[in-house]
């Protein structure tokens, strides 16, 4: 069963992205793979495998993701971020996150946690997500 994984990383985690998808070459040639610009430009050359490419981060590409979950088109995100360093596009970032836990998809933000998603069992089976109903949200008068 084929996934559709985003990888994300800002600056100071990009290499330690990138020596975990080389690890785990093998299983992620078996997905579908989305990233941000330059990170995808780093995944591609290390896999030798496409990557479906998106804006960099601060330009959009952290939007673009955001919206591929929104329509359900994501099944993974993993994103190393970097917890001891602002970034510029703050906003951005949180706004994914916030995206990732409302359309409850899988969510890693570091190596362990993408090392237990990447090895369940669930990651060869069907799985169906439990979208949350946000018809209340969506009903209500303004």
């Amino acid at each position: 069963m084929r996934k559709r994984i985003a990888l994300v990383a800002h600056d100071n985690k990009k290499a330690e992205l990138i020596e975990w998808a080389v690890y785990n070459k093998a299983a992620l040639s078996e997905h579908d793979l989305v990233a941000t610009g330059t990170t995808g430009k780093m995944l591609e050359e290390e896999l030798g495998s496409p990557v479906k490419r998106m804006l960099s981060g601060p330009l959009g590409g952290d939007q673009q993701i955001g919206a591929l979950i929104a329509e359900g088109k994501i099944d993974i995100l993993i994103f190393f971020w970097d917890p001891m360093e602002a970034q510029p596009h703050d906003s951005d970032v949180k706004a994914l996150l916030r995206l990732g836990v409302a359309w409850n998809i899988l969510l890693a933000c570091d190596r362990a946690t993408a090392d237990f998603i990447l090895t369940s069992p669930l990651m060869q089976a069907e799985y169906e997500i439990s979208i949350p109903d946000y018809s209340n949200y969506m009903n209500r008068k303004l």
